[in-house]
This record gives C-alpha cells, structure tokens and sequence, in this order.
C-alpha cells in the first residue's frame, strides 16, 4: 500500500520560510515524477509545484515561482517543498501527490498524479 505523508505545516508570519515534506511508503520514488499542490479554504485544489522522476526539470506555479523550491531525494524516498517570504495567500492545507505512470513527463496536472497525502495545514498570518 502506497503511503504519502505530509509533515512540516505550522502558523508562521508573513516573510518567514518553512519547509515542508513528504515521506513516501509502499513504493519507490525515483522512477515517478512527484508534485505539491495546496486547497485554500473554499477553494479548489491547485498546482504548486512539480519535479521531474531523475529531478531534472521543475514547474512551478507563477504565484510561487522564485520563492518556493521543490527537491526530492530518492535514496530516502521523501520530496520537500521550501517555502520562502511566504504570503498570507498561501494559506492552505498542501498535499503531497506521486505520478501514477514511471518516467512520465512533468505534470501540472492533479489528474494524472495517482497517489495523494492526506496534507498538511500552513497558515501565514500577516
């Protein structure tokens, strides 16, 4: 069973960074590419981020381009997203997702991402 657990979410202030990850079991990572999207209350679910199966190529959503990076590290099976001068529009509950096709090409897409955490809470108070 494919387990993705999200860790790291908290209150912070506005301009503070945080880091958040994701442990990955039942599957290894390194064939698969890996995103983080986010749900603000009321909201639908949007992209956040994504990076490619061997990390080669990264995607980034324009609202967060420049201040959050997405890495993986493969040998742990865990993928991070680092947040920095964060907003309070980035409020949101972000969840951690893993490509349902080995060695696809980087997607934006929620659709094609077959395995879901269940998300970790980020509240940026201004």
């Amino acid at each position: 069973q494919v387990q993705l657990i999200e860790s790291g979410g908290r209150v912070v202030q506005a301009g503070d960074s945080l880091g958040l990850s994701c442990a990955v079991s039942g599957r290894t990572i390194s064939n698969y590419a890996m995103g983080w999207f986010r749900q603000a209350l009321g909201e639908a679910r949007e992209f956040v981020a994504a990076i490619s199966w061997n990390g080669a190529n990264t995607d980034y959503a324009a609202s967060v381009k420049g201040r959050f990076t997405i890495a993986r590290d493969n040998v742990k099976n865990t993928v991070y997203l680092q947040m920095n001068s964060l907003k309070p529009e980035d409020t949101a509950v972000y969840y951690c997702a893993a490509d349902r096709v080995p060695l696809g090409p980087l997607t934006t897409s929620a659709g094609r991402y077959g395995y879901w955490g269940q998300g970790t809470q980020v509240t940026v108070a201004s």
